[in-house]
């Protein structure tokens, strides 16, 4: 396993809390009928994404937890590219603006596929326990 003591030491963790605090200032402007609908939903999801990472790490000795919660933030990084699509097509972001976001999850789910991939090389193994599960 990486020598990483904190999930806050994760370059994928870092990746995720970048954009979602760029979604965060970027929704300050969406129209005030969209506070509950838009900017609430992409708000969310873009934060669970940091959320749910937080949580995998905390919860690598238990394997199969583990991988469920980075599954959790691998599809919260899709829905917010869903909901930067919506923001884009309603105008309110510059397609630009979503085109560079919208990499920044392509690149962070692709780091999260590769810890789903090998999970072994994150999980703390119990004494004595050769086996995954």
């Amino acid at each position: 396993m990486p020598s990483i003591r904190h999930f806050r030491e994760l370059e994928v963790y870092r990746l995720a809390m970048e954009a979602v605090m760029e979604i965060f200032e970027l929704t300050k402007h969406f129209p005030p009928e969209e506070k509950y609908a838009l900017t609430d939903q992409i708000r969310r999801s873009s934060r669970a994404v940091c959320a749910n990472l937080a949580e995998a790490w905390r919860k690598r000795r238990y394997p199969r937890a583990f991988v469920s919660k980075l599954s959790d933030s691998e599809s919260e990084a899709a829905e917010t590219q869903v909901w930067l699509e919506f923001s884009q097509r309603c105008g309110y972001l510059p397609s630009e603006v979503v085109e560079r976001l919208d990499r920044a999850y392509d690149q962070i789910q692709g780091k999260i596929v590769r810890m789903l991939s090998h999970p072994e090389r994150w999980v703390i193994r119990r004494p004595g326990d050769g086996k995954m599960g």
